[in-house]
């Protein structure tokens, strides 16, 4: 794989090759021995990506702005159907300094009819802009992007975050999915995982990647580093994210009822919006927990945070949830479940990690905070320290535009050949 070298403190928790340890390499990027002239200092990068909602649009936004900031051209092509006024207005703060504009194109969630328009005005788009870099993000964005014909010499960038790769094993849609992965695999030019987890996820559900593999890991600001301070109406939980299966909302729940039911009244504030709403609110009153319970819809995570006392994610699935990683900057105590690449980020604590989908794990988990807030205090101050050290936004950003740099100049070489 050739010689193994450390790379430098700004690209050093960049992963090469086969999902690595953060710092790990396991070949020298080709930038290093390719000409300066094959991978240009300014690029024309834009991202597509279907819903401007939770983490994956976070994502966009946080590596945009970096881009912009280190002077390159990036423009959006992203969903007109979801988001509402938050992301409208998110946009419209963005678009001012997107050099290649945002353009609204009505795509939806599963494969439709009207995937045909969307790619022919995203194509239309494509041209008019000529990319250096078509960046992929989830899996509809992705597949837009690498069905293009539109700007071929750009490359395709694709970044999974979970997308079409965590749907559960030996269900029709997952097959389904994981059956046009393996189609787009060919098509992709540089691949971006968030996580160890989803580039190992990915080789074993759709197959070796057939192009360049770098492992980037989401990243936050040091301005998120600031603790939260409970408010005085504070409940003991408070759970932030999508109300959708994957969630496990339910799950939780549930948990709150058995440990009423065994004398044990605990209260819990849930921040989100989705599909399962209405169900978990019915959930809530049929298991006698709806006066425990608090649903308070959308609310910024920092803002979430200080309405319980500590965060609970109880999900599924996981790629690299933003929102451990802002709690953990945040200094509140986290219980999470052991799903996705939220191990890498609990590092030494992944211990404490308990099983998706286990309800006496999870009552155990809560009765045990609540007892000793003085250890979960202490392991949130812990767990603080390493995200602060191995979660950097700047180390995200410069790490992405490496591996296109790199991607670039292997292309080149290989048309020169």
């Amino acid at each position: 794989m050739g010689d193994l070298r450390p790379l430098n403190s700004t690209f050093g928790r960049l992963a090469f090759g086969r999902a690595a340890p953060i710092g790990a390499v396991t070949r020298a990027p080709a930038s290093e021995y390719l000409p300066a002239a094959l991978a240009p200092t300014s690029l024309k990068i834009l991202h597509i990506l279907r819903a401007p909602l939770g983490g994956l649009f976070r994502h966009v936004v946080d590596v945009a702005q970096g881009q912009v900031e280190r002077g390159h051209r990036v423009g959006l092509i992203v969903d007109s159907t979801t988001g509402g006024a938050r992301a409208d207005a998110m946009l419209a703060e963005l678009s001012p300094r997107l050099a290649l504009g945002i353009e609204r194109v009505p795509i939806t969630r599963e494969l439709h009819w009207r995937d045909v328009n969307a790619l022919w005005r995203i194509s239309r788009r494509v041209k008019a802009l000529a990319p250096d870099v078509l960046h992929g993000h989830g899996a509809k964005g992705a597949a837009l992007a690498r069905l293009t014909l539109s700007a071929p010499h750009a490359i395709r960038a694709y970044t999974p975050h979970g997308g079409s790769l965590v749907y559960c094993p030996g269900t029709l849609n997952g097959g389904f999915y994981r059956s046009l992965e393996r189609l787009l695999n060919p098509l992709t030019d540089l691949f971006l995982f968030e996580s160890s987890y989803i580039a190992d996820l990915y080789r074993a559900v759709i197959g070796p990647p057939r192009a360049m593999v770098r492992v980037v890991r989401n990243g936050i600001a040091e301005s998120e580093f600031e603790p939260v301070v409970p408010r005085p109406d504070a409940t003991d939980i408070v759970c932030v994210g999508e109300l959708r299966p994957v969630k496990a909302i339910d799950v939780l729940i549930e948990a709150l009822a058995v440990l009423r039911q065994s004398g044990r009244s605990v209260s819990a504030t849930i921040a989100g919006e989705g599909p399962e709403a209405a169900k978990l609110q019915a959930q809530a009153a049929r298991l006698g927990v709806a006066d425990q319970v608090r649903f308070i819809g959308h609310c910024p995570a920092r803002s979430a945070f200080t309405m319980g006392r500590m965060l609970v994610i109880p999900s599924r699935a996981e790629s690299l949830p933003y929102v451990v990683l802002e709690a953990a900057a945040a200094e509140l105590p986290i219980i999470a479940t052991d799903v996705g690449g939220v191990p890498e980020i609990f590092g030494p604590q992944a211990a404490q990690l308990i099983p998706a989908d286990d309800s006496a794990a999870l009552i155990g988990a809560i009765t045990a905070a609540i007892d000793d807030p003085a250890a979960m205090q202490r392991g949130a101050q812990a767990l603080k320290t390493r995200v602060h050290s191995e979660f950097s936004v700047s180390t995200m950003v410069e790490c992405n535009l490496a591996a296109y740099r790199e991607a670039i100049a292997e292309r080149k070489l290989a048309q020169s050949a």
